[in-house]
């Protein structure tokens, strides 16, 4: 059984300012790229049984910096659809709704196409993930390049737990963590890791 390696993509603008950052296709900021750069040790040089990062250029362009080959764009790890909350700080969300959570409340509908998106459609996509990746990682290591929320909530769903326990999982940008397996469970063997 391979490991599963899981990499934020570096920082953009948004990242830096604490905006919920979906659909919108930020660039990486210059720091962003130096982070994908200095992420290459730690991914190059292996044989990935599979390597799929979302559509969206700040994963695309990590993937390419940080030299990860053969990278296919997958629409499934895009980030969570913050809906009317794009944008948009939890601070400034806290102005008007002091309890609001990303993690139990979901968020409100945006613009057409953007419905926004409950913890458990996040998880059921997340589901869809692991199971198309079950076979490769039967063969080797996968890597996936995407987005904290997402990668937070496929964490949780790998280890067995509900899609709001990936609240428990803080992720940097600019990271690679990687979930692996002891006695046939997965189980987390790196978080966070930076060179």
């Amino acid at each position: 059984m391979g490991d599963l390696l899981l990499v934020r993509h570096g920082e953009t603008e948004w990242s830096l300012s604490g905006q919920h950052t979906s659909w919108t296709d930020l660039p990486l900021t210059e720091h962003g790229e130096e982070q994908a750069k200095s992420l290459a040790p730690l991914l190059t040089g292996r044989t990935y049984a599979l390597a799929l990062a979302s559509p969206l250029s700040r994963a695309l362009r990590t993937a390419e910096l940080a030299g990860i080959p053969g990278v296919v764009p997958d629409p499934d790890l895009h980030e969570w659809d913050y809906g009317g909350y794009e944008g948009i700080t939890t601070a400034e969300i806290h102005r008007s709704r002091p309890d609001w959570d990303l993690w139990t409340d979901g968020v409100p509908p945006g613009p057409e196409g953007h419905p926004g998106e409950s913890p458990e459609a996040i998880g059921a996509r997340a589901d869809r993930v692991l199971a198309r990746l079950a076979p490769a990682l039967a063969g080797g290591d996968v890597v996936l390049v995407a987005h904290a929320h997402f990668l937070r909530v496929l964490t949780a769903r790998r280890l067995g737990l509900p899609p709001a326990d990936g609240r428990l999982f803080q992720l940097a940008t600019g990271t690679v963590s990687r979930l692996s397996t002891e006695h046939d469970r997965p189980v987390i063997t790196e978080w966070n890791v930076r060179p």
